[in-house]
């Protein structure tokens, strides 16, 4: 413990006096000077450079070579930059007079969302139309870098001739995060949605769950942070500058958006071509020119072949082998389901095997088989999937029913 910080204080007074800004009273500049002097947060800068840095060169030079894979490669650099010029800035020279590049989050975000859920989607000119708010504020940031705006919040609302920019800047900064946060999650969603009419099961690597909680995750540090932010302009509410906490979240997003990205590959593999069929259908099948006599044999053949070949024991039955199996176009199957049997392929496909699981349970060769065991054999490739589907058909737990059945617990 230091025994006499006074001597600290005083030294401080005498080095401050000789860099203050002629902009800035000498109390303010002061308390803001040993209000860093408190708070060392080069350690998380240092490691957050390094982290960012590496993961970008490794997924920038990831094969395939996808939009995805650059666009967070191009976000991980930005990180990068963005912390060393927060380094730079309070060790060396007055660079801006706020962070800027947190303005590109949101629209990279969104960007590689997109490009994840859209394989064959092209980056364009248009595109570039989201760096609008990141190019006027870097602009005025750099033009603004001698005058200290943004380094005490508790003088946010300080009545001189910058509090208007100061509104604006945070208030477009909050609208960026919340916007493109909501328009990842709605993308996200949506492509959710369509896999329940190309596939069978689910997994990780093609719902893109991972990218969701992170994304949501995202936006409530950020909101955190927000609140936070709020408290230190009443006062001295909270013990920290939540500034510093900002390049504690990067570090640690920078982390776990690069494991996960490195660890994804390409969605859907042989599925990308008709997923883009699928997106291109017009205006739900109205141009398909299936005939209802035709689409009730399609239909009729689709059961046929369900309760004869049993193709929904495979675990990855997708909607192209179904179409091949029984020689129907796929944009077909997926209209008769959802015209004329009222389900998506996903549902379709996994009413049979529940029904399989049940005329399993109720065959007494299969009671020394545990319940996940009999799923697995009956297609599913999923725990999760296989209780919620199965909760959802017959109103109660597998093991419940079994047990109302067969008197066979668990």
């Amino acid at each position: 413990m230091d025994r006499f910080p006074f001597v600290k204080t005083f030294k401080l007074i005498i080095t401050a006096n000789s860099k203050i800004p002629n902009s800035l009273p000498f109390s303010l500049y002061l308390r803001r000077k040993i209000k860093q002097e408190k708070v060392n947060i080069d350690p998380v800068i240092y490691i957050g450079i390094s982290q960012s840095f590496f993961a970008g060169l490794l997924i920038s030079t990831k094969k395939p070579f996808t939009v995805a894979n650059r666009l967070m490669a191009a976000w991980l650099f930005l990180l990068c930059i963005e912390l060393i010029f927060a380094l730079l800035n309070s060790r060396v020279i007055e660079m801006y007079a706020f962070p800027f590049i947190a303005f590109t989050y949101g629209p990279l975000l969104y960007l590689y969302v997109r490009a994840m859920t859209n394989p064959g989607l092209k980056f364009n000119w248009i595109n570039l139309l989201h760096s609008i708010p990141f190019i006027v504020f870097f602009a005025v940031s750099v033009i603004f870098r001698d005058v200290p705006l943004l380094e005490d919040l508790r003088y946010f609302f300080a009545p001189d001739r910058f509090i208007s920019l100061r509104i604006v800047y945070s208030t477009a900064f909050f609208l960026s995060v919340t916007v493109y946060s909501i328009l990842s999650f709605i993308e996200i969603r949506k492509h959710q949605r369509y896999l329940k009419d190309l596939v069978s099961f689910t997994s990780g690597v093609i719902t893109l769950n991972w990218l969701k909680i992170l994304s949501i995750s995202f936006y409530v540090a950020f909101l955190v942070l927000f609140v936070l932010g709020g408290l230190n302009m009443i006062g001295d509410i909270i013990p920290f500058d939540p500034y510093f906490a900002v390049f504690g979240f990067i570090a640690l997003f920078s982390f776990a958006y690069s494991f996960y990205v490195i660890k994804q590959p390409e969605i859907f593999g042989t599925e990308i071509k008709f997923k883009e069929e699928y997106d291109k259908e017009p205006e739900k099948y109205t141009k398909s020119g299936l005939k209802d006599k035709q689409a009730l044999n399609y239909l009729n053949k689709l059961i046929s072949v369900m309760e004869t070949e049993k193709p929904y024991l495979n675990r990855d039955l997708s909607i192209q082998d179904l179409s091949e199996i029984t020689g129907i176009p796929r944009h077909h199957i997926t209209q008769v389901l959802n015209e004329k049997h009222g389900r998506n392929f996903f549902t379709f496909i996994n009413e049979y095997r529940v029904k399989d699981v049940i005329s399993r349970f109720e065959d007494p060769i299969n009671n020394n088989f545990t319940i996940l065991a009999i799923a697995y054999d009956s297609g599913f490739n999923s725990k999760t999937t296989f209780n919620a589907i199965f909760k959802s058909i017959t109103g109660i737990t597998p093991s419940e029913y079994r047990e109302k059945k067969t008197g066979i617990k668990g």
